[in-house]
């Protein structure tokens, strides 16, 4: 039930309800995922940019698909406003690939790898690596905040002389 309730929000946000995206169903239907942004990946299976290693700057795990820096680059058109004298002008700019046409890179071969995940001594849980059992860590940009919280301090804030 809780699965099925995940898939019609999905469908809400993006339009009709009526017409159901196979893309969007099995996205929704996703509860884990092995990729996050930061992490080196490797392009595979029948996809132009085959081979390619980039790193990952976002996931839309809404639709299944990761944006990596570099790779299936194509020209965007960008419109010219006159009211402000701008131009229109094309850029290249990164699209997305599907989720599926990606393997994380292993740190010790540099090769695309699946990976499992394992619980270590201390309870901290890792993923691991297939091919070479190397623990494959979580990129330290995922430390940084996207979203940058406000330094402003209002009178919704809790005071520290009222923490305990």
């Amino acid at each position: 039930m809780a699965t099925r309730m995940r898939i019609m929000k999905t469908l809400m946000k993006s339009g009709n309800p009526n017409i159901a995206k196979a893309q969007v169903v099995e996205a929704a239907k996703k509860k884990k995922w092995n990729i996050v942004r930061g992490d080196k990946v490797q392009v595979i299976g029948n996809h132009p940019e085959k081979g390619k290693q980039g790193i990952v700057k976002q996931v839309l795990r809404d639709r299944d698909r990761v944006t990596i820096e570099g790779i299936n680059l194509a020209p965007r058109q960008i419109k010219g406003d006159l009211n402000r004298g701008l131009k229109g002008s094309r850029i290249i700019k990164e699209r997305s690939i599907h989720y599926s046409k990606v393997n994380l890179v292993c740190p010790v071969t540099n090769q695309p790898t699946r990976i499992f995940r394992k619980f270590l001594d201390d309870g901290t849980k890792v993923r691991v690596s297939k091919k070479s059992g190397a623990i494959i860590p979580r990129p330290e940009i995922l430390k940084v905040r996207k979203k940058v919280l406000s330094p402003i301090i209002t009178q919704d804030d809790t005071l520290d002389e009222d923490v305990w």
